[in-house]
């Protein structure tokens, strides 16, 4: 049976693509995820892992930039200090079609802090704006940041604003706002995802106090109602690895955020969506374990999750692995699981809708 969608009373078109995005995750969100993440949802804004400025201009560009044109609208997350070096990543990024160049000051791992970027730069504002001049002087795309509410002891509001103070002096108008503090010794990346209290409070009142900033708030948000609470004041709402942990979440962005009056794929339809894509990289040689990584919680919390994640699990990382190990793993999957779409229930979705185009 069709379902009826309800009628909207805005316009999709005036939402920006930042209304709602996929966190950058180090190993996690590589080409082969966007991809299969744009199978699910049109209109999310995808990032890259982060990429230091050192690893680009010293290493092999086209493995690091290389994407799909079926990823956009997709940007390129940055780590360095150096304005310089900034500035000719940033280049590279745009000449590479890449829609925004988006500045890593929340990463708290050891490695990054020795590198001299990441939520490090929090202590250093005055450096992240001349990085920032450097970038927005050097690309005609969009240049954003992402950060933590605070770093250490360097967690007070007024350090945070003088923070925000000076990078958007630099020209950024968009900060994507992790709302947790970051430790930056004792608590490991991990740690600093869970440890440090969530500070939404925090973040609505930089809102209230820089108007004219989009600000999109991250961290702790798990479903697309969650997503849509933070819109009543938020610019954006950013999902990290709930997106990545139960992808078929996004599914229902398109129409859920972005009022798209159009179903949400099912199961089925995301996985065809995604084949020929697949058939393309295994040609080129990609193995078929890298490609599937990125699916192993589609079905997650259905019956038929555990074949599935097993025998993709057990038999894609071996040589030569094709779609029928694909194929095999879907014979575990009731239909009725495949073409099921799940939807928010539609009143409770078009009065939150309606409230945050207000």
């Amino acid at each position: 049976m069709t379902q009826a969608l309800p009628s909207h009373t805005f316009s999709p078109a005036r939402f920006s693509p930042h209304r709602f995005s996929v966190a950058p995750m180090l190993d996690w969100t590589d080409r082969h995820c966007r991809a299969f993440h744009r199978s699910l949802s049109t209109r999310a804004l995808l990032y890259t892992e982060m990429i230091t400025t050192g690893a680009l201009l010293n290493g092999d560009q086209a493995r690091h930039l290389d994407f799909s044109n079926i990823e956009h609208p997709v940007a390129l997350q940055l780590g360095g200090s150096d304005a310089a070096a900034l500035e000719q990543s940033a280049r590279l990024g745009e000449a590479w079609g890449y829609d925004e160049i988006n500045l890593n000051c929340g990463c708290p791992s050891e490695r990054v802090q020795s590198g001299a970027f990441g939520a490090c730069l929090m202590a250093t504002p005055d450096v992240v704006a001349r990085g920032v001049a450097a970038m927005r002087g050097a690309v005609s795309i969009p240049v954003t940041v992402k950060h933590r509410i605070g770093i250490d002891d360097l967690d007070s509001y007024e350090h945070l604003v003088k923070f925000v103070s000076m990078v958007a002096e630099a020209g950024c108008d968009t900060f994507i706002v992790h709302a947790r503090k970051a430790w930056l010794s004792g608590l490991s990346p991990k740690e600093n995802r869970e440890i440090p209290p969530l500070r939404y409070d925090v973040v609505q009142q930089l809102k209230a106090d820089f108007p004219a900033l989009n600000i999109v708030l991250n961290g702790g948000l798990q479903t697309l109602e969650d997503a849509q609470r933070a819109l009543s004041w938020a610019d954006g709402a950013m999902l990290g690895r709930a997106a990545y942990q139960n992808p078929y979440l996004l599914a229902a962005v398109d129409w859920q955020m972005f009022g798209e009056d159009r179903l949400p794929p099912s199961r089925r339809e995301v996985i065809a969506a995604f084949i020929p894509y697949i058939e393309t990289q295994l040609a080129q040689g990609v193995y078929l374990s890298r490609l599937l990584r990125p699916v192993l919680g589609l079905f997650a919390g259905h019956s038929g999750a555990r074949h599935w994640k097993r025998t993709i699990s057990e038999q894609a990382h071996r040589p030569g692995a094709g779609l029928e190990v694909l194929h095999e793993a879907l014979r575990g999957i009731p239909d009725a699981v495949l073409d099921t779409r799940e939807l928010l229930p539609p009143p409770r979705r078009t009065q939150q809708l309606e409230q945050a185009a207000r």
